[in-house]
């Protein structure tokens, strides 16, 4: 594991920040205006395809920040088997959970940079400064709205309903020229949708053969009829 500290005593860092990562990451990025606060430190990390980024159960100790790659957080059931909750892409924050011990497991999909900050930081960067404040809670905000949308998925929708959400969230948060490309295997899309492997072949061979969806290799995705997509996820 790699790690690279860095201070962030302005704003004028986090503008230089941003700049360096236009290319990869949303443009609003309210992890950023926090960073910046005077006081913050910031520290980079580099976890390998796989490794654990943090364990369920351990203590709440920092927020982070995907810069490259993506990171999956699950649950291991008591019968073995793997709800992933959610997946992070650059520019996502997670670890913010409301007790002080973590309840999912945080682990690298690919080769992964985060950036990360104490918590108790944040909590008094908060506590004094009106932005930050708002910045965690729009951040907080989101990651319920993301929890019920889940929710909802994992228990209201068909097979392909769930699929074609799937793709059209992935088509909005990935897409480059007309095309995503997945970092997750179909083993993680199915545990995300609680779905058997098998089944999220057999929903995407379909989408293919409708012409829905075309493959320009395993991972890379075109989407050639969103409509239908939207369609079946209405």
């Amino acid at each position: 594991m790699h790690t690279q500290t860095i201070t962030a005593p302005a704003v004028q860092a986090a503008k230089v920040y941003t700049a360096a990562r236009a290319a990869s990451a949303p443009v609003v990025d309210q992890f950023s205006v926090i960073a910046a606060c005077a006081g913050v430190v910031a520290s980079e990390f580099t976890y390998r395809k796989d490794e654990e980024i943090y364990g369920e159960g351990e203590a709440t100790e920092y927020v982070y920040q995907v810069i490259r790659g993506a990171v999956r957080t699950y649950k291991l059931l008591s019968d073995g088997r793997r709800q992933i909750g959610a997946f992070h892409l650059p520019g996502d924050v997670f670890g913010l959970d409301a007790g002080s011990m973590h309840r999912l497991t945080a682990e690298a999909i690919t080769d992964t940079t985060v950036r990360l900050v104490k918590r108790r930081n944040l909590e008094a960067a908060a506590g004094s400064n009106v932005e930050v404040a708002h910045n965690l809670w729009t951040i907080t905000a989101n990651g319920l709205r993301h929890a019920e949308d889940h929710m909802l998925l994992l228990g209201r929708k068909t097979a392909m309903e769930k699929v074609a959400t799937f793709l059209l969230e992935m088509d909005r948060r990935l897409a480059k020229a007309g095309m995503m490309a997945l970092p997750m295997c179909r083993r993680d899309i199915g545990d995300y949708l609680g779905l058997t492997l098998e089944t999220v072949s057999r929903a995407l061979s379909q989408l293919s053969d409708q012409g829905v969806l075309m493959f320009s290799s395993a991972r890379q995705i075109v989407l050639r009829n969103r409509q239908r997509l939207a369609d079946m996820d209405a």
